[in-house]
């Protein structure tokens, strides 16, 4: 890597290996600067966004209890794009719903920038949810009353915020979705009112993105497409993405694939440095 490369070069130069074979005692302190300075830069760049502890949810009891998650631990990273994996019924979805603070643990936490998730009461949970978490399902949920732009602008006027022009007109462009932002969504095409959800969920810059199946309902065409507005959103905006799939050639194109059965984590691997 590119930094390990920086670090190498610049040991060379602290050594001189034909007098001493040591360090040049009067640049010691140089070398020291720089191991520091590289841990920093490594800290920063590979900070950690999202860790859940001994997440399990349980439904029911008794002889009807259904273990939907079960002590399932892992870390993401600042800028991952993750794809989760799993046949129908293994817990992928109620695993999203939990990290996105819509659905609360049995047992384990869920840390999000570091705050507790669930050590928040409802309100504050809501603020979250508006704030932290950008939301992407199957079918959309867009408001049928409000136009594209009006969707898209949602999360952050119900914050009582005012909305950033320059970044809707960017999302916009981006998604190609300029021509349309008067439309209403039932005058857009499938592939038009995911893009819009996705502008919702990108809206408000959060700090995480979490997309259930969002090609789910689409050809392959659109899908396609889907997935490639999905990755640039991850690279232009270093937006950390976590998307839940049971397509694996949809999974294949993350940076991460977490495979989950049966409540529980089978495979976790990385194709692809960030």
């Amino acid at each position: 890597m590119v930094e390990l490369a920086l670090v190498y070069v610049s040991i060379n130069k602290l050594f001189d290996p034909v007098k001493t074979g040591f360090f040049k005692s009067s640049k010691l302190s140089s070398l020291c600067h720089i191991c520091f300075l590289y841990c920093r830069y490594r800290e920063d760049f590979h900070m950690e966004v999202l860790r859940i502890e001994h997440l399990t949810k349980i439904y029911g009891k008794g002889e009807n209890e259904v273990k939907a998650l079960d002590n399932v631990s892992f870390t993401i990273e600042q800028g991952e794009f993750v794809a989760i994996i799993g046949p129908s019924g293994s817990g992928k979805s109620t695993l999203l719903h939990m990290l996105g603070g819509v659905d609360k643990p049995t047992r384990g936490k869920v840390f999000v920038g570091g705050q507790d998730v669930y050590a928040q009461n409802e309100e504050q949970l809501a603020v979250f949810r508006r704030r932290k978490v950008g939301l992407i399902y199957q079918f959309y949920n867009l408001i049928p009353v409000l136009n594209a732009e009006e969707n898209i602008t949602l999360p952050v006027l119900m914050d009582g915020k005012e909305v950033n022009k320059e970044r809707l007109e960017e999302l916009l462009h981006v998604l190609g979705l300029q021509e349309r932002r008067k439309n209403l969504p039932n005058q857009l095409s499938g592939g038009q009112q995911q893009r819009v959800s996705i502008g919702r969920a990108l809206m408000n810059a959060p700090a995480i993105v979490l997309a259930d199946e969002p090609t789910g309902n689409l050809d392959s065409k659109n899908s396609q497409e889907i997935v490639e507005l999905l990755k640039l959103s991850n690279k232009k905006y270093q937006q950390t993405m976590i998307i839940i799939t049971h397509d694996e050639s949809i999974a294949l194109q993350a940076d991460r694939i977490i495979s989950i059965e049966d409540g529980k984590i089978t495979r976790d691997e990385r194709i692809r440095e960030v």
